[in-house]
């Protein structure tokens, strides 16, 4: 078993108490369509290797009446036939933010994004893909475990 490394709550109440406040601002005022953000945000965590966030954000998804065939198969999108035009180009943009290169976002990504979601979705899309991304790096690093 892991051994958890630091407990950033109780070092950093206020830090993690702001994080915690920024997720409960995206999720009010995100991605027209709460599902979609939470696959970007499942596919965040599977990119990163981060147990913990993946169970989290599996659950919410599940909770929002996601389909767990969808979940399943969330990372094979590529090859899956179900998920819809937009939510394939909303995944792109997650995994080329995710995945950071030299060569940042290409533009073929970025628009095709842009020109699906629209400039509302796409920025809230942007905002909780890199918010996820940080909390999955803040606990892959304390080595928080996922819940029983």
């Amino acid at each position: 078993m892991i051994r958890q490394r630091i407990d950033l709550a109780a070092v950093s109440p206020r830090a993690v108490s702001l994080m915690s406040e920024l997720e409960d601002v995206l999720r009010r005022e995100s991605v027209t369509d709460d599902r979609l953000r939470e696959l970007a945000r499942i596919r965040v965590a599977q990119l990163n290797g981060c147990a913990y966030f993946l169970a989290q954000r599996s659950r919410e998804a599940l909770h929002l009446s996601e389909k767990q065939e969808r979940l399943n198969e969330l990372a094979g999108w590529r090859d899956s036939r179900r998920f819809t035009e937009s939510e394939r180009a909303a995944l792109a943009l997650t995994e080329v933010m995710t995945r950071l290169g030299p060569e940042g976002v290409p533009d073929d990504v970025y628009g095709q994004a842009e020109n699906l979601l629209g400039p509302y979705n796409l920025a809230n899309l942007i905002m909780a893909v890199s918010v996820a991304n940080a909390l999955d790096r803040m606990c892959l690093t304390a080595r928080l475990a996922p819940p029983h």
